[in-house]
Formats: C-alpha cells, sequence, structure tokens
C-alpha cells in the first residue's frame, strides 16, 4: 500500500475527535500529530487497532501547538518523576516532538504501568525517548547523544526522505541474488551485497585489520554509484563487520544504516579508535571523524523483535545473535513471501556468561547465510568449566612466580567475559592480584551498563542494583604513563585490546614482556591469518624463538621466552560442534545454505558437513553473484 492509500485509510479509522493535524513517514514509521494526545494515550486500543490493520509502526506526537515551553515542560517532568531514578540531562528536540530523558533508574521514570510516562506526555505535550546514564561517564555515549540532539534538524529531514523511499511503489518482484564483496572464504571485511530489481541494500561493511592487501571490501566492483544504494544493515561492532561503513557515507551514499542501538554505539568507540590505530602506524585511515558522525545522523536503531521496512520490498527484523552486546542475526524478509533470508553475523551457539544464545525459531527462511569461523573439523572448544579452570591456574601459576599475564582481548565482548570469570573468582576467594584494564576496555564496560537488557538476566540485575561486575575494585584502569612500571611490578594481569595484537596497547605490552620467562600471554579469542598474535599462538610452547616485530620504526628479532597459552572455549563465536546443532535446531529448515565469514579450509569443511542435509549448500568466492530465487 503506498503512503496516500495509507494516510487515508488512517483517517477513515481514527476518531474525528482527535484531531490530526498531519501525518507522514518517518523511516519506516508513520507519525501522526494530534492535538488531542490525551485522547489517543487514554484509549490505547484506538492505534493499537489501526497499526494491528495496517501492519505498520504508528506512532503518535503532540502538535506543536500544545506542547508545553522546555521550561516548563522540565518542572513538570521534574514533579512527575521520582529523585530515585537519578534524572540525567533532559533535551528538548522541537524537530520532533520529542524529549530526550537521561536516568540511571528507568523503571522509577516509567512508572508502574507506564503512568509516568502517559502523565508526561499529556500534561507536557512532549513524547519521551528514554536513554539510560551508564554507571560511570561515558565519553562516547555522550558524544553519540549529543549529536543526535544537536543535528535534529538534519535528522528529520534525512529520516522523512527515508520514508519517502520505503513507501514508494515497489514494482513487480523478479528476481533476488547477493554478491559477497568481502568475508568469503575469509575472516574479515565482511560485506554482502543483496539485490533485488527494486532495491540495493548492504549486509555489513567492515575492514580487515590484520590485512594490508586485503583490507577493504570490493566496493569497486558493484556497477552502480554509492547514492543508489538503499540501505546497509550492520549485525554487530566489530570492526570486520562495521569498520568501513564510515568510508560509505565520505563518497556518497546518503542512506540509512540499520542496527542495535548498543551496535551503533560501540560501532563508534571502535571507529574512533580505529582511525587513531592507523594514523599512529603512519597510514591514513579511508575515512575521518566527521564520516563517522555522518554514520551516527545516519543510523537508524532498532530493537530486537522491531519489524522494519528498509525498503519498498524488504523488511528487517533483529534477533539475539549470542555473541557481543546487540549483535544481532537479520532475518530479512523480500516481498511479500516472495524470498526470506537469515544472515547470522557472528553468533554464538553455547554458554557464555554475558549473553543468550542465538534466536533458532523464524517465521521463514529460504536461504541462510551463515558463518563458520570455527567450522573445520578440530575446532572443538572445551567445557565451558574446563576453559574457565584452565584461565585462573595459568593465571596463579605465572603470578605466583612473581610474573604477570598479558591476556590480549578484544575492547568489546571478550574483554567483559573475561572479567566477569575473574571478578567472581574475586568475590569468592582471597585473591588480591591486580588486573589492569587498558585501551578502550573501561569505556566499552560503561557501555555495556547503559544496555543491561541485552544481557542475561543475572548480570542485568547486577547492574540494575548497583552492583555492576564490571566496577569491581579488583580492575584498576592503567595510566599509560605508568604501562612501563606495570610490567616491572609484575605479578598482575593485564587485559588489553587489540585481540590478536594487530594494534593497541597489548602489542606494546607484548614487545616489553616477551622476553622474561616468567610472564604469560593468554590468547582466548581467534587469530586471524596474517596477525601477530596468529604468529605468537604458533610457537606454543617453543620458548625462545624469535620473531620479526617493530620497535622504534625498525624491524628487529625478539625472542619470546614468556608462556604462551591458548584457551579455547571464550569465544563468542559457535565452535563446529554448535555450528552444527544450530543448522539442526533452527525452524524452520533453509532450503539453501551460504557457508561464509572463515578461513576457506574450514567454510569447505562445514559445507561439506551441511551437505550431508537436504539443502543446497555452497561456500562462496569473493564476487560470486548467487540468484536466490
Amino acid at each position: 500500500m503506498d503512503f496516500p492509500s495509507l494516510e487515508a485509510r488512517i483517517e477513515e479509522l481514527m476518531p474525528s475527535d482527535i484531531e490530526i493535524t498531519k501525518i507522514f513517514p518517518e523511516g519506516s514509521e508513520i507519525i501522526i500529530l494530534t492535538k488531542n494526545l490525551k485522547g489517543l494515550i487514554e484509549d490505547e486500543s484506538i492505534v493499537r487497532t489501526i497499526a494491528s490493520e495496517l501492519k505498520k509502526r504508528i506512532h503518535i506526537r503532540g502538535d506543536p501547538s500544545i506542547r508545553k515551553s522546555p521550561e516548563d515542560a522540565k518542572e513538570i517532568i521534574d514533579e512527575i518523576v521520582p529523585k530515585e531514578a537519578e534524572l540525567g540531562d533532559i533535551f528538548f528536540v522541537p524537530e520532533n516532538g520529542k524529549v530526550y530523558i537521561e536516568a540511571k533508574r528507568l523503571g522509577l521514570v516509567i512508572g508502574k504501568h507506564g503512568q509516568n510516562l502517559k502523565d508526561i506526555i499529556i500534561k507536557t505535550g512532549w513524547i519521551p525517548e528514554l536513554w539510560r546514564s551508564p554507571n560511570n561517564p561515558s565519553p562516547t555515549l555522550t558524544g553519540i547523544r549529543h549529536t543526535i540532539v544537536k543535528h535534529a534538524k538534519e535528522i528529520e529531514k534525512f529520516l522523512k526522505k527515508t520514508g519517502e523511499r520505503v513507501y514508494s511503489d515497489m514494482g513487480d518482484l523478479q528476481w533476488v541474488r547477493v554478491t559477497p564483496l568481502g568475508g568469503a572464504r575469509e575472516v574479515g571485511r565482511s560485506s554482502f551485497l543483496l539485490e533485488t530489481n527494486n532495491s540495493k541494500i548492504l549486509l555489513d561493511c567492515g575492514v580487515n585489520v590484520a590485512s594490508r592487501d586485503r583490507a577493504y571490501p570490493m566496493l569497486d566492483s558493484i556497477n552502480f554509484p554509492l547514492d543508489e544504494l538503499d540501505a546497509v544493515v550492520v549485525s554487530h561492532a566489530h570492526l570486520d563487520h562495521v569498520g568501513f561503513v564510515p568510508y560509505l557515507y565520505k563518497y556518497g551514499f546518503d542512506g540509512p544504516t540499520y542496527c542495535t542501538p548498543p551496535t551503533r554505539d560501540l560501532s563508534v568507540l571502535l571507529m574512533m579508535d580505529y582511525i587513531d590505530v592507523t594514523m599512529r602506524e603512519g597510514r591514513d585511515p579511508p575515512y575521518g571523524k566527521d564520516d563517522i558522525r555522518e554514520f551516527v545522523k545516519h543510523c537508524i536503531a532498532k530493537e530486537y523483535g522491531e519489524v522494519t521496512d528498509i525498503t519498498p520490498d524488504i523488511r528487517l527484523t533483529f534477533h539475539n545473535a549470542g555473541h557481543i552486546l546487540g549483535s544481532a542475526a537479520v532475518h530479512l524478509h523480500i516481498g511479500q513471501g516472495f524470498h526470506n533470508l537469515l544472515y547470522t553475523g557472528d553468533f554464538k551457539f553455547g554458554y557464555t556468561r554475558l549473553f543468550d544464545m542465538i534466536d533458532t525459531r523464524y517465521p521463514r527462511i529460504e536461504t541462510l547465510i551463515m558463518e563458520s569461523t570455527y567450522g573445520g573439523p578440530q575446532d572443538i572448544q572445551p567445557p565451558r568449566y574446563t576453559s574457565e579452570r584452565n584461565l585462573i591456574s595459568t593465571i596463579l601459576e605465572t603470578t605466583s612466580n612473581g610474573g604477570s599475564v598479558l591476556v590480549p582481548v578484544f575492547s568489546i565482548g571478550r574483554a567483559q567475559e573475561i572479567m566477569l570469570v575473574l571478578e567472581e573468582y574475586s568475590r569468592k576467594n582471597d585473591w588480591d592480584v591486580p588486573v589492569y584494564i587498558d585501551g578502550m576496555i573501561k569505556e566499552a564496560s560503561m557501555i555495556h551498563t547503559a544496555y543491561p537488557e541485552y544481557m542475561k538476566r543475572s548480570v542485568q540485575k547486577r547492574i540494575l542494583h548497583d552492583d555492576s561486575p564490571f566496577d569491581s575494585d579488583i580492575f584498576i584502569e592503567v595510566d599509560k604513563n605508568k604501562r612501563d612500571q606495570i610490567i616491572e611490578d609484575g605479578y598482575s594481569v593485564v587485559l588489553s585490546p587489540s585481540g590478536m595484537l594487530t594494534g593497541g596497547p597489548s602489542v606494546e605490552y607484548f614487545k616489553k614482556m616477551a622476553e622474561n620467562e616468567k610472564n604469560a600471554i593468554i590468547f582466548v579469542g581467534y587469530q586471524s591469518e596474517g596477525s601477530l598474535g596468529r604468529r605468537v599462538q604458533s610457537l606454543g610452547g617453543n620458548h625462545g624463538k624469535e620473531i620479526p616485530v617493530t620497535i622504534d620504526g625498525k624491524t628487529v628479532a625478539l625472542k619470546v621466552n614468556m608462556r604462551v597459552e591458548t584457551i579455547e572455549g571464550f569465544s563468542g563465536h559457535a565452535d563446529r560442534n554448535q555450528l552444527l546443532s544450530f543448522f539442526k535446531k533452527l525452524t524452520p529448515r533453509p532450503q539453501k545454505v551460504l557457508v561464509v565469514h572463515g578461513e576457506e579450509k574450514k567454510a569447505l569443511a562445514l559445507t561439506r558437513s551441511l551437505e550431508k542435509s537436504r539443502a543446497e549448500v555452497d561456500a562462496p568466492r569473493i564476487l560470486d553473484s548467487i540468484r536466490l530465487r
């Protein structure tokens, strides 16, 4: 149904006393301005009935003429919301009629059965949008939220333009195809172009930080300018999935990027760091901070389970993927039942302390695009309790001899998972070893505390009761000027990015700790081909071996005397058994499977195993165009 038809139907269904002043699209949502907010708020069935019939998301806003002044409205909000909610900043945005309210305890802002929010709407004419305050200040969150408020006028204009595209006429759907531009038979630079005869969208657009010659997706192979791209859909915040999106905005793309709210915020954190690391290495980054700002301004953040039209013929729903905070399996409903696709992104189908496992039940799936990072026959991870026991044991053995343990971690996901293990051990035992957290780990952990609902209930509960495990006294944020002193003192654990020794402080720690046989390095995550982490990992117990590293701009041979351990089981990726179990339990069973995001041998190995099912299975190469229907 085109928008004029939708508008006419809404006017037919709406009671005459509601006083509608305007109806317009904003992204995939339909906005209704009214002078009678009270009538719609007190009788919620009106909007619910319209949304159900039209199968669209309907949002009610007060006509500008009924809104209180920001000063008066703020006084009313202060009266309605109890002080125990710990209100933070309150931003009024006339462009969209919203008031953004920051608070630590959002439940108290909402009130019993949502009564506080209803009172705010009726008494002020403004529509509340809630932001949870992190447990400690987060410059990243502050910057993003201020950008959203400061550029509200531009964002509103962009959303209306997107809405016009979403609700434009859809031609007859004739075909669907997907083309890998990166991330096929390799790990890194994931990007998949999905096309119909009406639409063009990218599923992820990442960089391979461990490569120089194959760092970016092959965007130059597409046969249309970037301004013809309808949308980008991002599965999660790791750079190999989102790290190249700002480049699109730099070179002509001006459409929406869809992701979950935590993915947006964590992506900005990693993108900013990517620029800094690249410049420190003496290279020019592919984009700048202004392009990251454009990414924020063009982000349309959606929660799990929220159905969203992103083009005239493609409907998006995010589902939990269990990989990192906000990670999503992407379900796309194409046409009116023409085709359904599930893109897993990176996922976990096993126990972690942070997240529930990936969802396995979907309305329809004809094609599955599935990761294969640990798809090889030998990629079987041990039980989690074994991994945690081995981690603690290695740390205790090393520190008891006065040595220090370096754990290279990804700032997002693995860092928080390891922190939970160490925090629990410290809480239950008399353990006084300091745990230093370096780089972006503290900031990433604070962003986690702004989104407790995305984590397991046990972690949610602790954060909401001011007992966040990430704020434990055992964790000491590193002053970068004291890194040498930390190494010299010994008897400590250092959690530091990057997880693959491809940049960041972990590389500097490694160079200074490697020759001391008292020290240890523990790998707890995937080490990509070509990374320094993979080369060090391959040494295993071969002490005294030399590897080339760059120190002060010169390549030297570094003797690695430190203990080198790899402890499997902490990865946010599914291992081989979990990959196969996920496919077995996936409902409904797909007809076609494309195996991606794995080194060639692993992708092919998983392909051969999945071929035993009745599905058509393939491990495409980069630039292989596969017609799905």
